[in-house]
């Protein structure tokens, strides 16, 4: 069937009439931000703080560079210096950065699981490097390494621990063990334990060490009942109670120096 000339429309006219389409441009995404400029510090400070620390050792560097150099293990990349601050704030000190449970300090800004582990590992090996140097010795002739041994271990923590160190018939130490953790002002000891331990471990004498998170080394009341009742215990089965040692931040009381025995 033919349409009419008025029907019919060339290809032109059919273009002329159909509806154009308009192309829309296509969204321009934004520029992408650029990185934070680091400090001017921050190029090359990892390595000058290791040549300082490999020349020097530790001796002459801050606390915060100290940390610096053990959060460059986990963070490789970025400034770690605010890090370091910022756990120098919450703990007031290397030590207590240390010696800091390690839930507190996964809540410190940049401080992840790895980080905290790290940092528990490091206090662990501190402990163990000082607890060799008084294990398996005559207490007299290493008087001030276990001193020191109970210093780097208790002095810094933020709840009382109650330990006991166990001696054989020549005085030298045969065990180093924890037997209470407690709170910011109290640890439970119990005298049958003490003394079932002792007898476990054939031991001829005690030194009982205790820390106070106060810092003030000096002996509550409760302090000296309890000494006085593991006392007694021990004479009961011959064993000799040499000492309480009380551990404070900075110094330390001895029961027998200040004669409470």
């Amino acid at each position: 069937m033919k349409r009419s000339r008025a029907t019919q429309l060339s290809l032109f006219e059919a273009a002329a009439v159909a509806p154009v389409q308009i192309a829309q441009p296509k969204p321009v995404a934004p520029p992408k931000p650029k990185p934070p400029k680091q400090p001017n510090y921050v190029a090359g400070h990892r390595e000058r703080l290791r040549a300082r620390f490999l020349v020097g050792g530790a001796e002459p560097l801050p606390d915060y560079e100290l940390l610096e150099l053990l959060l460059f293990r986990c963070l490789k990349n970025g400034d770690v210096k605010p890090t370091a601050h910022r756990l120098l704030e919450e703990f007031d000190d290397f030590n207590r950065v240390l010696s800091a449970p390690i839930e507190r300090l996964k809540k410190v800004k940049g401080i992840g699981p790895e980080i905290a582990l790290d940092l528990k590992l490091i206090e662990a090996a501190t402990h163990r490097m000082s607890q060799g140097k008084v294990l398996k010795r005559p207490v007299i002739s290493s008087w001030n390494a276990l001193l020191e041994h109970c210093r780097v271990t208790m002095s810094h923590r933020e709840t009382e621990m109650f330990r006991i160190l166990f001696l054989d018939r020549k005085n030298v130490l045969i065990a180093d063990e924890i037997q209470g953790k407690g709170t910011v002002d109290h640890v439970p000891v119990y005298p049958r334990e003490v003394i079932k331990r002792a007898l476990d471990l054939n031991a001829s004498a005690l030194i009982l060490v205790h820390n106070h998170p106060s810092g003030d080394p000096t002996p509550s009341t409760a302090d000296i009942d309890m000494t006085e009742t593991i006392q007694r215990a021990c004479e009961l089965v011959g064993i000799t109670l040499h000492d309480h040692l009380i551990i404070g931040k900075s110094t330390e009381v001895s029961f027998k120096s200040e004669g409470y025995l």
